[in-house]
């Protein structure tokens, strides 16, 4: 390999380890959400910077599944869940 390849390679590699720290520092909070929405159970799991943000994401990761159309996701995330445990990560 020239050197040119070499610093090429290197180059790419830090800005990869730069985007994968930068990715994995902003996810700070984990939560796991069950959702039980009209007698439909689902469950999820999401990362985000806050313990909120994670929480919120994880509810509508899981009402994705069970709620059908917008009236029905917007109600869906607006339930309270039936568990969450949400952990700094």
């Amino acid at each position: 390999m020239s050197k040119g390849t070499i610093i090429g390679v290197v180059a790419a590699a830090g800005f990869a380890a730069f985007l994968l720290y930068g990715t994995l520092e902003s996810q700070a909070a984990e939560c796991f959400v069950v959702v039980d929405f009209r007698g439909r159970i689902d469950s999820a799991t999401a990362s985000a910077a806050t313990e909120a943000d994670a929480a919120r994401q994880a509810q509508s990761t899981a009402c994705g599944t069970i709620a059908f159309g917008m009236d029905e996701s917007i109600a869906c995330g607006n339930v309270k869940p039936v568990r969450q445990v949400c952990q700094a990560k």
